[in-house]
């Protein structure tokens, strides 16, 4: 198990937009988190990645409570994401926006940074190394001195991914990747994250409407309706469930 949700409720004021909610990701899994807009999903990938505090219940990633660290801190234990609008450094190249993602990584001190040391220009280079070796995988490689924003947003959604790869994580949170994506930039998705899933050893845990996807992805999928657990199981069972019908349609009747 890489990551556990224990009983965890956040509230704001006198609202609550996640009420309750337990699951858990196995090692290897790809885990979706649906519903209908409003339902508390984003908010959840706010408190696993640490920029929301829960008002009860606890995080634990890997064995070990994180609830309480800072963002950076959740970074570095192994856990990157994505967000439903990208946020790409708008007057950067596309290189330069993948090698943020290698921050932490670095191998040098500031003195070394400010002074261009030698240490300083080696641990550069490999960084870069690493990130077109990313931009390869991705088929990115020819927009590296690109700005990103000059990229398709199909092109721009994949620097997002690689930037979050840069990191090295091992839980890969996906905020509706296929989102704005024709069906053929789609397809090509869900076949690059089943093999990055294999290639980077990751656990992914993303949120998405887009049910034909999730159904080519995800092995289980929780269904979260203002704030609460409604279902958990396969997706093939998610989408007959009277319950998640009605969430996402409205209550209605046969006569």
């Amino acid at each position: 198990m890489i990551l556990k949700i224990n009983n965890v409720t956040k509230k704001f004021g006198g609202v609550s937009a996640i009420t309750d909610t337990s699951f858990s990701v196995q090692d290897g899994d790809i885990y979706g988190l649906i519903g209908p807009n409003g339902a508390g999903k984003t908010t959840m990938f706010n408190i696993i990645t640490g920029n929301y505090k829960p008002t009860n219940g606890s995080v634990e990633f890997k064995g070990e409570i994180i609830s309480k660290l800072k963002p950076y801190e959740i970074v570095r234990k192994g856990i990157a994401r994505t967000f439903q609008n990208i946020r790409l450094f708008k007057s950067m190249s596309v290189l330069d926006n993948v090698l943020i993602g290698f921050d932490h990584y670095a191998k040098y001190t500031f003195f070394e940074s400010m002074f261009r040391l030698p240490r300083f220009f080696s641990a550069e280079k490999k960084i870069k190394e690493k990130a077109l070796l990313i931009l390869k995988y991705l088929d990115l490689e020819e927009f590296s001195n690109d700005k990103a924003t000059d990229l398709s947003y199909g092109q721009q959604r994949k620097v997002e991914i690689a930037r979050a790869l840069a990191t090295a994580p091992k839980l890969l949170l996906l905020d509706e990747p296929a989102a704005g994506m024709n069906p053929a930039e789609t397809k090509e998705l869900a076949l690059l994250l089943k093999k990055a899933k294999k290639d980077f050893g990751l656990s992914i845990l993303l949120i998405e409407h887009d049910m034909k996807f999730v159904n080519q992805l995800c092995n289980k999928v929780l269904v979260l309706d203002y704030g609460k657990s409604i279902f958990e199981g396969s997706p093939s069972d998610a989408i007959r469930d009277k319950e998640v019908v009605a969430a996402y349609l409205g209550d209605f009747n046969h006569d």
